[in-house]
């Protein structure tokens, strides 16, 4: 809380020290322009200027504001740039207005010698135009500096998702299972321990190799996927049916690493498989997702550890991009939208 303060009072003391430089300049200038007595109501010119260029700051951030809100530069740098100007010219016109009923018709000052409306137009367009031009320039570096912030937390969060994954897939359950299925094979079917022994290999090559790309292409990860599948197949025999459906050529677009395996890895987690209840899975491939969908038949034995659902939604949230989840009575279906590389 106390450093809160701190920073509050420092930008407090910031912006009255600039802002009472920046009236005492535009103050000098009005009065060269004008060829008027320097010390002739010093005190009132200064506070009048001061106050009109702190009503023009106050105004410039409300607009500023504003605009970062409903016309970023992102949108329409055009749109926005025309906003700007009109938003300029408005809070000149009624900042002078203002100052004019005050003037002339509060304090019932005369108007003889004092410049035409014009002339204090175009005056405070030059004052105002590089309040405006400050705030700007402050928000576009704050920006970067959020952006490069949020960046590295996204490197960060990725990276601890790739230790994740890994770490889950060489957990002494996996391996464990993995183990024990390849010793049974050793002595049932050695063609078959060979191929299990390859696939596990080509698996874990796979994971090891993620650790410099934050996301891949779907021809990778359905290609690396068929070696897990494999090992399910090994593992579970006839407990569950795969299909993979290429609605549209979409092999090229791009998905985190892994999804489509920790997914069907929950489903294993979270459903019985056997012979005589199948646990279907199925992936669609289409021009805007990739979904997996498996029948519901909830398993009482079910493993709370690894890396859940939650973990990845927060993941493709990195990247701007929303996992859907339908959980109905009968089906429960993930849809994971392509990420833009």
């Amino acid at each position: 809380m106390i450093q809160f303060k701190k920073i509050g009072i420092r930008n407090l003391l910031i912006f009255f020290s600039s802002t009472l430089i920046y009236a005492l300049c535009q103050m000098l200038f009005s009065i060269i322009l004008m060829k008027e007595d320097l010390w002739n109501n010093f005190h009132i010119q200064l506070f009048s200027h001061y106050l009109v260029i702190v009503t023009m700051c106050i105004a410039d951030f409300l607009l500023l504001r504003f605009l970062n809100k409903h016309l970023p530069y992102s949108k329409n740098i055009l749109y926005r740039i025309m906003a700007d100007i009109t938003g300029l010219v408005v809070i000149c016109l009624i900042i002078l207005c203002l100052f004019n009923y005050v003037i002339y018709d509060v304090l019932l000052i005369s108007e003889e010698g004092l410049p035409s409306f014009l002339v204090k137009f175009a005056f405070a367009m030059t004052n105002n135009i590089p309040i405006l031009l400050s705030f700007e320039l402050i928000y576009y570096f704050q920006s970067e500096q959020k952006a490069i912030a949020d960046s590295e937390i996204a490197k960060r969060r990725v990276l601890l998702f790739q230790h994740e994954t890994l770490r889950a897939q060489i957990n002494p359950h996996f391996l464990f299972n993995s183990l024990n299925v390849l010793s049974s094979l050793i002595y049932i079917n050695q063609e078959n321990a060979n191929k299990f022994t390859k696939a596990l290999s080509k698996t874990y090559r796979y994971v090891l190799s993620l650790t410099q790309q934050p996301v891949v292409s779907v021809t990778e990860e359905l290609d690396a996927l068929d070696s897990y599948i494999f090992l399910m197949r090994m593992r579970f025999e006839n407990a569950f049916t795969f299909t993979v459906n290429k609605i549209s050529s979409s092999e090229q677009h791009k998905i985190i690493p892994l999804t489509l395996q920790l997914l069907i890895e929950n489903a294993f987690k979270h459903n019985k498989a056997t012979e005589e209840s199948l646990l279907n899975i199925k992936i669609n491939v289409d021009s805007e997702y990739i979904t997996v969908e498996n029948n519901i038949q909830p398993s009482h034995d079910v493993d709370k550890g690894g890396i859940g659902l939650k973990y990845i939604t927060q993941q493709y949230k990195l990247y701007g991009k929303d996992v859907v989840v339908d959980h109905t009575t009968q089906l429960f279906i993930v849809k994971i939208p392509f990420i833009k590389s």
